[in-house]
């Protein structure tokens, strides 16, 4: 019965009122972003929206709008925490070229060298020998050899893969590499390019593996800290588990899948709350953040001479083209846009400047940030994935975001970074 309910209050129609909640400073400099917002969320029918704006190297911009909880109307503050998904790569990608500037690495480097796992064979099967070839700068830039559209994603499959080895369920990431190594893969390494939250999940294991400390600890301690980012940190899977400050996902249509972990598991539960495993997705798409949060991240990127959070040669090294299919056309040609190490990029003309940006996406999550040529940056978080014409809320935000910053005549002066 509660189950019902919650699923019915999850996908209510929502905003019968006329006006949405607003939190966070308002500037009229920067009506643009105010006056998108206000709108997006209304007419798409989101229910609750954070987006922060920096502009070189300051914090310009950061409020909430709609609801962190549609239940409890409880609206979206500035520093509202949200899963940001996909964008975990970023930071991952970020620990791995910190570990190769302290010489602990190098992208070269085959995987399953620095990995202890042992491959899951089934009786007179044997391991791919391709499975040898893999580089870290391979799975950096999702060349590794696993295609999910031509066989399947092994992170959404805890429950198949626990059972397949006779494990406890769900299935963590140490028995999806032991898993996965059993089986043959979808091409050949570097190849070419298929987005692979496996190989992600690979390098997490090899953060640990060579700093000798949980991966969560690592990040929290080596990469974020330093960068005056306190917040943000692996979300949990149940509800039951939601950190403080943190909103609430909602779902639209079919909300509902059978449960892979908890008390429910083989039960029917919402699918943001059980239907996958988060936790074992740690260095792929497990971190809550900010939207504050990731625009510090993002600006320490974007001026790394101040912030130090990389060397000017790992920096190129992230916006490098990748050789071959992953990089140019089959006339040759360079792509218009390529996936980097850690980043999608987009080269802006002749001028050596690019866009640089990655969205994420779960049920009940929908998010982007954006490293723009100019020095702009910003990140926008929503606790549902689709808008009300089934479009991906971030996908759908992105174009608009651009043009509301292209209207800002004069930037404010201020600064509105909490000091570290």
């Amino acid at each position: 019965m509660l189950l019902a309910i919650f699923a019915l209050l999850s996908c209510l129609p929502l905003f019968a009122a006329d006006k949405i909640p607003e939190t966070g400073e308002v500037f009229p400099e920067l009506a643009s972003f105010d006056e998108l917002m206000r709108s997006f969320v209304k007419e798409n029918e989101i229910p609750g929206a954070a987006l922060a704006v920096a502009k070189d190297g300051r914090l310009m911009y950061t409020r909430g709008f709609g609801y962190a909880d549609e239940v409890l109307k409880q609206p979206v503050q500035p520093d509202s925490l949200f899963r940001i998904a996909s964008i975990s790569k970023p930071l991952t990608a970020v620990a791995i070229m910190q570990l190769a500037e302290k010489g602990k690495l190098k992208l070269e480097d085959h995987i399953f060298s620095l990995l202890p796992h042992k491959p899951h064979l089934g009786a007179e099967a044997k391991a791919d020998p391709r499975l040898d070839e893999i580089t870290i700068r391979h799975l950096l830039q999702h060349r590794g050899g696993w295609d999910r559209g031509q066989s399947f994603d092994p992170m959404f499959r805890p429950i198949k893969i626990a059972s397949t080895l006779g494990v406890a369920s769900p299935a963590g990431p140490n028995d999806i590499i032991r898993y996965m190594m059993g089986l043959e893969l979808d091409f050949k390494p570097g190849s070419r390019f298929a987005y692979s939250n496996f190989g992600y999940c690979l390098l997490g294991r090899v953060i640990e593996q060579v700093s000798g400390k949980p991966y969560e600890e690592y990040m929290r301690k080596e990469v974020l800290l330093p960068l005056g980012i306190r917040s943000m940190r692996i979300g949990r899977t149940l509800l039951k588990g939601r950190a403080k400050g943190e909103v609430r996902y909602h779902t639209r249509g079919n909300s509902t899948a059978i449960a892979v972990m908890g008390k429910q598991i083989g039960r029917k539960v919402p699918r943001p709350y059980g239907s996958w495993y988060l936790e074992a997705m740690d260095s792929h798409g497990a971190w809550i953040a900010s939207a504050v949060d990731l625009v510090r991240f993002g600006s320490a990127i974007e001026f790394f001479p101040k912030s130090k959070v990389l060397t000017e040669k790992s920096i190129r090294e992230m916006v490098a083209r990748p050789k071959g299919a992953a990089g140019y056309n089959r006339d040759g040609k360079p792509k218009l846009a390529y996936y980097g190490l850690g980043w999608s990029i987009r080269p802006v003309g002749n001028t050596g400047k690019s866009n640089r940006w990655h969205t994420g996406g779960f049920d009940g999550t929908s998010t982007i940030l954006v490293l723009r040529h100019d020095g702009i940056c910003w990140a926008v978080l929503f606790n549902a994935r689709k808008t009300a014409d089934r479009q991906t809320a971030a996908s759908k935000i992105d174009s608009l975001i651009h043009r509301a910053a292209n209207t800002v005549k004069e930037w404010p002066k201020h600064d509105l970074f909490p000091r570290p």
